[in-house]
């Protein structure tokens, strides 16, 4: 599958704007001063929705995106400025960085046709 994939120039842009929010978060996450262990603890906790492809590509595709798209991190992160709490910070934070670790590395979003198809290319695919 190649329609669909961003390619060329755009796909490094994207993969360094994984970089730098990836970068943001971290320093977010030191100025929140939640503890190293948090994080270290928790950053991988996203890659539990692969457990949604036990139930079929569809379902996995759908959970995965659901837990590596920017949007519901952001909303926690604007919830924990308006109710000024810094552990709420901290794990919306936690989340943005894994977000940014997996785009930087090239983890797209999910297409229904295999979780290696994603939408900044083939799983493996060169930069």
């Amino acid at each position: 599958m190649t329609e669909g994939y961003v390619q060329g120039a755009p796909r490094s842009l994207l993969r360094l704007e994984g970089a730098a929010l990836l970068l943001f978060a971290l320093v977010g996450y030191w100025w929140s001063g939640q503890p190293w262990w948090l994080l270290a603890a928790l950053v991988l906790v996203p890659d539990l929705s692969m457990l949604g492809y036990l139930a079929g590509p569809k379902v996995g595709a759908a959970l995965y995106n659901a837990a590596h798209s920017t949007t519901a991190p952001l909303v926690l992160l604007s919830g924990s400025a308006l109710l000024d709490d810094r552990m709420t910070l901290g794990l919306a934070l936690i989340w943005l960085a894994h977000i940014g670790f997996d785009r930087a590395l090239g983890y797209g979003l999910k297409y229904v046709s295999g979780f290696g198809d994603t939408h900044l290319g083939p799983l493996g695919g060169r930069l």
